[in-house]
């Protein structure tokens, strides 16, 4: 972290970028003398229970602060450089960056820069109501369309089943009588030839009777039974028309 335009920014938002970094590097020396000094106890209560226990754990106490040493050698080359790393690259603000004064400032900028004001940002929620209100009202009027819609439907399919029923019932009932009316005309027919054949049946009598009365005489009286049966016959295809 270099110049100090970096500076003002990070103490402008209470960042310390050097105390971040330090305690990483105190962390890190922590670590390595607690484990120093847990194999310093190791290596004594080993040595201190064998016989030549005080040269053996002068020995162990020197190598493990060579050991130390060595390490602690590699560790601080290695942290320098991460800390170098970071300040650098992590914690350096890029040019042009400008710094409000505060952060109230800061939001009011925001706005200003994306060209809004209060007015502006009341007449956008004004219109984002409306148009909400408005979405509501067409879906509620929409919802009220489908259950007239429904409604029809139901009535139509009602209707429809009613209409089926009646021309089905109609059906029936013209079947009935049609076969009502044949049956009328049928009885009407065999009563009119009951009575054509009783007037033939009747006039071959008379006949008869007429040739015995007069068996001497050549000419016979002209049969006016004949023109009785051709009122029958004539009766009888009425009956059959108008049926």
């Amino acid at each position: 972290m270099e110049g100090s335009e970096s500076e003002a920014l990070f103490d402008a938002h209470n960042l310390n970028p050097q105390r971040f970094v330090n305690e990483v590097l105190n962390s890190v020396d922590d670590m390595l003398d607690g484990a120093f000094h847990f194999l310093h106890q190791q290596a004594f209560e080993i040595t201190s229970a064998a016989e030549s226990g005080a040269d053996r754990s002068h020995d162990l106490a020197k190598g493990v602060t060579y050991l130390r040493h060595l390490i602690q050698a590699v560790v601080d080359k290695r942290m320098d450089s991460w800390e170098k790393y970071c300040l650098r690259h992590c914690f350096t603000v890029p040019e042009g960056i400008l710094l409000p004064e505060d952060q109230n400032s800061s939001r009011k900028d925001l706005l200003l820069q994306e060209g809004l004001s209060d007015v502006e940002l009341d007449s956008q929620l004004d219109s984002l109501r409306n148009k909400l209100a408005a979405v509501g009202k067409e879906s509620a009027d929409l919802l009220r369309e489908k259950h007239s819609l429904e409604k029809e439907s139901t009535l139509s399919h009602i209707y429809d089943s009613f209409v089926t029923e009646t021309l089905q019932l109609l059906e029936h009932n013209s079947v009935h009588q049609m076969l009502r009316e044949i049956g009328e005309t049928a009885s009407k027919l065999r009563s009119k030839m009951g009575e054509v054949k009783i007037k033939r049946s009747e006039h071959v009598k008379r006949a008869r009777f007429g040739r015995v009365i007069i068996s001497g005489k050549k000419h016979v009286p002209h049969d006016p039974g004949l023109s009785a049966s051709i009122e029958d016959i004539q009766e009888a295809a009425n009956i059959l028309k108008t049926a």
